[in-house]
C-alpha cells in the first residue's frame, strides 16, 4: 500500500495492490467512482459497473441507504460497514451529516454496539492483542500494513462509557474515537490503528455468550495486567515511536497509574481524565463569561469521584491558580461526592488522586448535616452553595429536583452539568433542569439534546463532549511534532473552545458551537496546541504563519485522488 494520501489530491496514490484486493482496501477503494483508465490498469474492468459515478453522487446514493435503516444500531451498522469498504465516502458522507451521524458513530449508539459487539462482528478492523499472546506483541504489532502510524486509540474494554466492562466489545470506541480524530480532525485515517487489549473479561454475561469473541477467562489482575500493558506499550515504542498513544475507557483504578507510568515515556494521554477535563473546563469557562465572571469565583459540586471526575476536579483547580487563588484557596472551593457521601480527610477506601481533593474535617465542622461522616450532595448545596454542578455518576437520575431548586435559591444562574452518558445515565433532563431553575440554568451534557423551550425562549444545550478536544489536541500535537503532551496544552485547548461559545454572542445561546463547525474549532484548538507546545519546550518553535500552515497541511479531507499501478 502507498503512504497515506496527506500530500494534496494532484498527487497520486501508488499501489501494488489491483483487482478485487485493491477493492477489497477501504483507504484506497474507490468503487464506482474509479476511472476508465484506472479500471483498465488497476485490473478493475468488468469487477464494477459500467457507469463511472462521482464522489457527491455516490454519497447521495450513500445517505439515502442510510435513511432507509429502520433503527440507530442498524445505522450504526450501515455506517461502520460503509467504512470497511470505502473510508473517502463514508467521510464524505460523515461530514455532510456530522450533527446527525455522530451520536450514530460515537455516543450514545456506540455503547449498545460495544454491548452486541460480538453478535453484530462482520470485519476485523484494528489489532486485539490477548493476554495470551503478551509474548508476541511485536509479531502482533508488525501485523499491521501501515508503517506510517501516527495515532493509537488503545482500550481493554473495562469501563466502557457507563456501561462497565464489555471485554472485547470495547473495541467499538477505539474505532468510533478514531472516526472522529478524522471527522472533526483531519487526522488520515490511513495513520490511525485502533488497538484492543484482551485481559479478559469479568462481564458474566459476556463469558456466558456462546458468540463472545474475546478471551473466555477472567480478568488479569495486580502485577500480571500491569506487566501486561507494560509489554504492549514498550512494543508501540519500538515499533511506532513518534506516535500519539490515547489511552479510553480503562477502569480507574488503572487509568490514573496508567498515565502517571508513561506520560513522560511517550506521546500520551488519557482521554477520559485529560479530555473530558479539557471540554469540561472549556465550557465552564465559557459559562463564567456568560455570567460575568471567572471560575475563580465559584464553588464547584461534582456528583461522581472517580478519575474523570478528579480529573476535571485538577483543570479546573489550575484554571482557578490561573485567575489568581492560591492552590489551598481553589481547593477549598472544590467539592467531591460520591456513592458513600462528601470526600473529607481521613475516609477509609480513598484511591490516591481522590486524596488530594478531599475537604478538611474543620472546612464542614458547623454545617448542618445528618450524618457527618456521610454527607450528601443535598447537604453539599445546602452548606456550601456551589454555583457549578457536575455529574460524572454514570446513575440516572441523581440531580433531583430539590437538589436544582437549592442551587437555584442561591446563585443567580446556577451551572449544572450533567455529564454522564450514554443518555440512560444521564443525572437530569435538561427540560427538568431548566423547569426547576425557573430557567436560569446553564446546561451542558454528555450526550446530545435539542434546545429546549422555557416559557417561549428557546435554550441551547452543549453537548460536552470530547470531541470538541481530542481530535484539535490530535492535529495540534502532530503538526507541531510535540513530544510530550503537557497539562499546559489541555489548557490551551480549554481556552482556545471557550472562545467559540455561541453563548457569548446571544441569549439563550450554547456553551458550546454546534458540531457543524467541529473542524473549524479544531483547527483552533490545534493551533493554540501547537503554540503551547512551544512554549513549554516539549516541540521546534516557529512562527505564526509556519503553524498554521502545518496545521492546514495536516488536515486530511476526504477526495478521491488518483491511482497508479507501483
Amino acid at each position: 500500500m502507498s503512504k497515506s494520501h496527506r500530500k494534496g489530491l494532484e498527487h497520486p496514490i501508488k499501489t501494488r495492490l489491483r483487482g478485487e484486493v485493491l477493492h477489497e482496501t477501504p483507504i484506497l477503494n474507490k468503487d464506482t467512482a474509479f476511472s476508465d483508465p484506472e479500471r483498465l490498469s488497476l485490473g478493475l474492468l468488468g469487477l464494477l459497473p459500467p457507469h463511472v459515478e462521482t464522489l457527491e453522487e455516490q454519497t447521495t446514493r450513500a445517505f439515502e441507504a442510510y435513511e432507509r435503516q429502520q433503527n440507530d444500531l442498524d445505522r450504526h451498522l450501515y455506517l461502520r460497514g460503509l467504512q470497511d469498504r470505502n473510508e473517502t465516502l463514508f467521510y464524505h458522507l460523515i461530514l455532510q451529516h456530522l450533527p446527525e451521524m455522530m451520536p450514530m458513530i460515537y455516543t450514545p449508539v456506540v455503547g449498545e454496539a460495544c454491548q452486541k459487539f460480538s453478535e453484530i462482528y462482520r470485519r476485523p478492523r484494528g489489532l486485539f492483542i490477548s493476554y495470551p499472546n503478551r509474548d508476541r506483541v511485536d509479531e502482533i504489532l508488525a501485523n499491521w500494513a501501515e508503517r506510517d502510524v501516527q495515532v493509537i486509540v488503545m482500550t481493554d474494554g473495562e469501563r466502557i462509557l457507563g456501561l462497565g466492562d464489555q471485554g472485547a466489545g470495547g473495541m467499538g470506541i477505539p474505532i468510533g474515537k478514531l472516526s472522529l480524530y478524522t471527522a472533526c480532525g483531519g487526522i488520515d485515517p490511513a495513520t490511525a490503528l485502533p488497538i484492543l487489549l484482551d485481559a479478559g473479561t469479568n462481564n458474566q454475561e459476556r463469558l456466558a455468550d456462546p458468540h463472545y469473541i474475546g478471551w473466555r477467562h477472567e480478568r488479569v489482575s495486580g502485577q500480571d495486567y500491569y506487566d501486561f500493558v507494560d509489554a504492549v506499550v514498550q512494543g508501540i515504542k519500538r515499533t511506532f515511536p513518534n506516535v500519539l498513544l490515547q489511552f479510553e475507557d480503562f477502569a480507574q483504578t488503572h487509568a490514573s497509574p496508567l498515565l502517571k507510568k508513561y506520560r513522560n515515556q511517550l506521546c500520551t494521554f488519557n482521554d477520559d481524565i485529560q479530555g473530558t477535563a479539557a471540554v469540561t473546563v472549556g465550557t465552564l469557562l465559557a459559562a463564567a463569561k456568560v455570567t460575568g465572571g471567572r471560575i475563580a469565583d465559584h464553588r464547584v459540586a461534582f456528583l461522581g469521584a472517580g478519575s474523570a471526575g478528579c480529573g476535571i476536579a485538577e483543570q479546573i483547580i489550575d484554571a482557578m491558580v490561573a485567575e489568581g487563588l492560591s492552590e489551598a484557596a481553589a481547593r477549598s472551593q472544590i467539592f467531591m461526592v460520591d456513592r458513600y457521601g462528601l470526600l473529607q480527610e481521613g475516609m477509609d477506601g480513598l484511591l490516591p488522586f481522590q486524596e488530594r481533593l478531599c475537604q478538611p474535617r474543620q472546612a464542614v465542622a458547623d454545617w448542618s448535616c445528618e450524618d457527618r461522616e456521610h454527607i450528601s450532595l443535598l447537604e453539599v448545596m445546602r452548606n456550601a452553595g456551589p454555583g457549578i454542578l457536575v455529574g460524572v455518576s454514570g446513575q440516572p437520575g441523581l440531580f433531583s429536583e430539590e437538589i436544582i431548586r437549592t442551587m437555584a435559591d442561591k446563585v443567580a444562574r446556577p451551572v449544572v452539568f450533567p455529564l454522564s452518558n450514554p443518555t440512560s445515565r444521564i443525572e437530569a433532563l435538561p427540560g427538568d433542569i431548566l423547569q426547576w431553575s425557573d430557567g436560569k440554568a446553564l446546561i451542558a451534557t454528555g450526550s446530545p439534546f435539542e434546545p429546549v423551550d422555557y416559557n417561549g425562549k428557546s435554550h441551547g444545550i452543549a453537548q460536552c463532549n470530547n470531541s470538541y478536544i481530542f481530535p484539535g489536541m490530535g492535529l495540534g500535537i502532530l503538526a507541531s511534532g510535540a513530544r510530550r503532551v503537557s497539562d499546559g496544552m489541555f489548557m490551551a485547548a480549554s481556552r482556545a473552545l471557550s472562545e467559540c461559545a455561541p453563548a457569548l454572542k446571544q441569549s439563550g445561546g450554547a456553551l458550546l458551537p454546534p458540531l457543524s463547525e467541529v473542524r473549524e474549532v479544531s483547527r483552533h484548538i490545534a493551533l493554540a496546541v501547537a503554540a503551547q507546545a512551544e512554549a513549554d519546550g516539549v516541540a521546534e518553535p516557529c512562527g505564526d504563519e509556519d503553524r498554521e500552515r502545518r496545521v492546514d497541511d495536516r488536515m486530511w479531507a476526504p477526495q478521491y485522488r488518483p491511482v497508479e499501478s507501483e
